[in-house]
């Protein structure tokens, strides 16, 4: 009986509608991403902030819900303008965290720093936030971002800017294989980008999906010395806490 469940589902897996004729990807995951970010930011200390606290999440507040209101429950649609609105969305953000990044390093090498341990904490959310923003830039750059990867033939994408393990393994043992892209015509998903910004910014290089283009190669290092500064710089704070 297992045995013919999983016959099924591998058939099902090659035989899949193709992505045009598919349900978008869910619209929550990217909510609950944005409103992490949101949050972390609201929660840092004031120094580090670029404006007045609540100014940036306002604002951002204000590009998400007209884009919650075309896309409510599916990515399906897009505009020129929606476009516009999701990348200045995440721009926005990543521009108040590497702000507040660059505040946060210059913090941590004060000599006369009174409230180390706030800046730590604070490191952390900045540091989180920063897997957050990469990964959503990723989403919404690869081949055209969320909508166009599920709604356009694979023949009308842009060229992809990240090689997928999934992208390759037509040729892998059959288990593997059928969930290729090539069988399966799998997409990545927004946890795939966050996946892929976690690994990056842990290991400070890419690990099992790889930058294809100029502008995937340059976020990538971006976030990898961001990462790796942070990380330096807050162990040495901690460190000098601890004597």
């Amino acid at each position: 009986m297992k045995e013919r469940i999983v016959s099924a589902a591998r058939t099902v897996a090659r035989t899949k509608h193709p992505r045009h004729k598919r349900r978008g990807e869910a619209r929550l995951p990217g909510v609950i991403a944005i409103l992490a970010a949101m949050a972390l930011y609201v929660a840092l200390p004031q120094q580090l902030l670029v404006a007045p606290r609540y100014v940036l999440p306002g604002l951002e507040l204000l590009l998400l819900i007209p884009l919650f209101a075309i896309n409510p429950k599916r990515l399906t649609r897009e505009t020129r303008v929606s476009r516009l609105l999701s990348l200045t969305l995440v721009f926005i953000i990543a521009a108040g965290n590497l702000f507040a990044l660059g505040t946060l390093l210059q913090e941590l090498l004060s000599v006369g720093v009174k409230d180390g341990r706030s800046l730590l904490v604070a490191a952390l959310q900045v540091w989180l936030t920063n897997i957050i923003v990469f990964g959503l830039a990723y989403w919404e750059l690869d081949r055209g971002g969320p909508v166009r990867r599920t709604q356009a033939p694979r023949s009308e994408l842009p060229l992809a800017d990240f090689r997928f393990s999934q992208d390759e393994n037509d040729d892998a043992v059959q288990e593997v294989a059928d969930g290729s892209s090539g069988r399966s015509d799998w997409v990545p998903t927004l946890m795939d980008y966050l996946y892929m910004s976690v690994t990056n910014s842990t290991a400070f290089s890419p690990t099992d999906t790889m930058p294809l283009s100029t502008r995937a190669k340059l976020m990538m290092s971006v976030e990898s010395i961001s990462a790796l500064l942070t990380s330096l710089l807050v162990i040495a704070r901690a460190v000098s806490l601890l004597h």
